[in-house]
Formats: C-alpha cells, sequence, structure tokens
C-alpha cells in the first residue's frame, strides 16, 4: 500500500458556512476513483457492499429511512438522486451533523467522490475546535477514502483488524500525514498556522495513542 500516493490523492478543503442562520464548519474531502458511477453508487449504497472498505450497516437506505453504522453514526437520510448525490443526518455522541455525498462522471471509467461533512460552530466550540480541529472528523474520512480506493483497486474487503492496523507503522504514518494535511486545509482557510499544527498533533495523539509533546517527531 503506498500511503504517501493515497494521500497526495485527495483533495481536503475547509470553509466557512451558514445553516438556518447559525455559523457552519464545512469540511470537504474528495478523490477520482477508477470506477463507473453506477458502481461506486452501489459501493456507497449498498448494505452488502458498504462492510467491504468502510463499517457495518443496518437499516433502511432509502429517502426517509434510518440507518446505523456500528460502532459509530446513525441518522436519515434526508436527500438522494440517484446514482448523483444523497444526503443524511450524522448523529454521533448526542450530536447531529450533516454528510453529502456527491458524485461526478468524469468519464465511463472514473467517478469523482466529494464527500462534505458540516457541524454548527456552536455545537463544537471554540475551545475543542481549536485543540483538535478539522483533523477530527477528516482523519476518519481520510480512512474510509483509503477504503474505497483499496475496494476499487484490489477488490479486497476492510480487514476486521483494521483497528490494529491503525497501531502498526504503517496505520501511524497514515494518520500523520492525514493530520498535517488537514492542518495545511485549515491554514489554507485562514486559521492561525501554529493553532492549526498543534490541533494536528492533538488529533494524532488521540487516534494513535501518542504522546501530544511527541506527535509531531
Amino acid at each position: 500500500m503506498d500511503i504517501e500516493a493515497q494521500i497526495d490523492a485527495v483533495d481536503r478543503t475547509l470553509t466557512s458556512g451558514e445553516r438556518d442562520g447559525a455559523g457552519t464548519h464545512v469540511q470537504t474531502i474528495a478523490q477520482t476513483y477508477r470506477a463507473p458511477i453506477d458502481d461506486v453508487w452501489d459501493a456507497f449504497t449498498s448494505v452488502e457492499r458498504i462492510p467491504r472498505w468502510f463499517l457495518p450497516v443496518s437499516g433502511d437506505l432509502r429517502l426517509g429511512g434510518r440507518y446505523a453504522i456500528e460502532g459509530n453514526a446513525s441518522g436519515t437520510v434526508e436527500s438522494c438522486d440517484a446514482p448523483r448525490s444523497f444526503g443524511v443526518t450524522w448523529e454521533y455522541g448526542g450530536g447531529v451533523t450533516w454528510v453529502t455525498v456527491r458524485l461526478d462522471e468524469v468519464d465511463a471509467e472514473h467517478t469523482r467522490v466529494e464527500l462534505e461533512h458540516v457541524a454548527l460552530a456552536d455545537e463544537i466550540g471554540a475551545e475543542m475546535w481549536e485543540q483538535f480541529g478539522p483533523g477530527a472528523t477528516g482523519v476518519g474520512w481520510d480512512g474510509a477514502m483509503l477504503g474505497l480506493a483499496q475496494h476499487f483497486t484490489t477488490g479486497e474487503v476492510r480487514p476486521d483488524n483494521s483497528a490494529e492496523w491503525l497501531q502498526s507503522d504503517e496505520g501511524v504514518r497514515f494518520t500523520r500525514l492525514s493530520a498535517d494535511r488537514w492542518a495545511d486545509a485549515h491554514i489554507e482557510s485562514g486559521a492561525d498556522a501554529a493553532t492549526a499544527r498543534r490541533a494536528a498533533d492533538t488529533t494524532f495523539a488521540a487516534y494513535t495513542g501518542a504522546e501530544p509533546a511527541a506527535a509531531a517527531d
């Protein structure tokens, strides 16, 4: 697995937005895959297929239906325009955010996937945002993009020991690079560079168990 190539294949942006009059943090992550759009749509919407690259999911994956991801979020399917886009609420830890996935048919054999994650700034809180920044969720979405890339490239099924992989040298390297790239996006959005780098170090430590002071080594 070429970790650096996967990290480089992903585009990450962070902007500010508004939802119902409240300020939001808008994270976007995107990658182009060698797969036709109908195949990518199926990978995102098939209860049987999602666990092969992400996590086990249950529920009714139709407009208005409820879903639950094992050990993670649950929510409601709020929009669906097959095979172009869908939007869901992302309910986790008592909070609600919003995820929208958009598919763009680059050509007959390539599809660009764009995932947008919107969170209310006040719900996260200024202190939490300064401490962890966009990497807190961004690193996880990088992992999803990695899983999807492996799925389309090799057909591999997501391993049951993926948590162990994150603690391997390769997994730690992936997390470090992802956290740093989200810091880059944070800085490009206007954040103070030192604050963004500290947040990336804290996020890296949270994912890997490393000491925060040593996270940047």
